[in-house]
């Protein structure tokens, strides 16, 4: 009797595809202090960040790390209060700084996507009411041109902004993040996080909910403002917004489909509408999913959301709309233990992959994160690197999932 053999089809991606993760400036770099999440840290509002990763200083041993795992791409951000450390004055060490990280990319042949703004403020823009001001729009854009003009020649590919709808949300909604106001009626509000208790002194009444309308509208023409200076810099330039997309779905009930959809739409078009033509392509960052009427019970990750990284599909087709080049910008999960990732990263590559094949121009997908980090107002105790981080001795341990994800991105490919 002839022996079958079994046979595994690969499911090839595009030639040219971009493989890799991501990280952010201030979750990883550290010892950042001019910014007004630093300033939080000192009033005891949130973690103190501290030296972080260290990567600052160790980016070159990361990027090897980042290499031998067969990533080809790396998204990351620039500290904008690295750059301009005081209003109109900018700092050309910083900038070299920079500049010798792209050529350590280039030098591996990663290429680099380059993050302008991920959430932190330089503290005299806080201190003047950041993205609360009429003249907002003009002093990033301000900055993210001279970023590119400084940077262009060693990046073709820059998104303005990182999640908008987060950062609005958690700052003038939740009142969790900087600068701390909440919808609420009461006077003092106790923020827990990480077992912790942060006191935040925030708004009364309805005054936050349209200070946070004020600052989407300002953020989107901050991104038209900051694409058109970009463009006059250097034109061949690749500009686009990062975009967090929660995916809202429904059971069968017609009613649950109306609130879907109502909320998608307000979480994710509302904001996309206001950009889409002033975007040469569009990242999607996908962590979470809300489905009504839903009884299933999922695997949760160590942030205790669902484990659904399937919902990657949907969220891909819902961006598709705007009918520009996608981009996973960010996707992972929280994993301590690192007894789900693999299996998440299979998931969300094959949703990506299937996103392809439904007519989505899906051109790279970016992990996050390469290193464990500064989780915001969770500090440290979330874990969500490819890469381990002891942050007492900074020894960097790759995680067997990374492996995994090797793999995918060495074959271009996933079974």
């Amino acid at each position: 009797m002839k022996e079958q053999t079994e046979t595994h089809v690969i499911k090839k991606f595009p030639a040219g595809f971009y493989w890799g993760a991501a990280t952010a400036s201030y979750q990883v770099e550290g010892n950042i202090f001019n910014t007004d999440w630093a300033k939080a840290a000192e009033e005891g509002r949130v973690p103190v960040a501290g030296k972080a990763c260290d990567h600052y200083n160790r980016f070159r041993e990361d990027f090897d790390i980042a290499k031998s795992l067969g990533h080809n791409a790396h998204r990351f951000s620039i500290e904008w209060a690295r750059i301009e450390p005081e209003e109109g004055k900018f700092d050309e060490k910083e900038i070299e700084h920079y500049r010798e990280v792209l050529l350590a990319l280039k030098e591996r042949n990663i290429t680099p996507f380059i993050t302008l703004w991920h959430f932190t403020l330089p503290f005299w823009f806080s201190e003047r009411g950041g993205f609360e001001q009429k003249d907002s729009p003009e002093i990033f854009a301000r900055y993210c041109a001279y970023v590119a003009e400084k940077l262009g020649d060693l990046c073709c590919d820059f998104a303005t902004m990182n999640e908008p709808n987060v950062y609005g949300s958690n700052g003038w909604l939740r009142g969790s993040w900087p600068p701390f106001k909440r919808f609420t009626l009461t006077d003092l509000v106790s923020i827990t996080n990480s077992g912790r208790t942060y006191e935040s002194k925030a708004s009364k009444g309805l005054r936050p909910f349209f200070l946070y309308r004020r600052v989407m509208k300002n953020l989107a023409r901050a991104h038209n403002r900051a694409y058109e200076e970009i463009k006059k810099k250097h034109d061949a330039c690749s500009v686009s917004v990062v975009k967090h997309v929660i995916l809202f779905h429904a059971n069968w009930n017609p009613i649950n489909k109306i609130i879907a959809y109502i909320a998608n739409h307000f979480w994710t078009h509302t904001f996309m509408r206001r950009v889409y033509k002033n975007c040469d392509s569009i990242g999607l960052n996908y962590y979470f999913h809300k489905k009504f009427g839903d009884r299933a019970v999922y695997e949760k990750t160590d942030m205790d959301w669902d484990i659904y990284p399937e919902g990657m599909h949907a969220a891909l087709m819902m961006l598709w709309k705007y009918k520009k080049p996608l981009f996973v910008s960010e996707a992972g999960l929280a994993d301590a233990a690192d007894k789900y990732r693999a299996d998440y990263i299979t998931r969300q590559v094959r949703a990506t992959y299937k996103a392809i094949t439904d007519g989505a121009d899906v051109r790279g997908h970016m992990y996050w994160s390469l290193l464990d980090n500064y989780e915001w107002a969770l500090g440290y105790e979330k874990r969500f690197g490819l890469v381990e981080i002891n942050y007492e001795t900074l020894e960097r341990t790759v995680r067997p999932s990374a492996h995994i994800y090797q793999k995918i991105c060495e074959n271009n490919g996933i079974e």
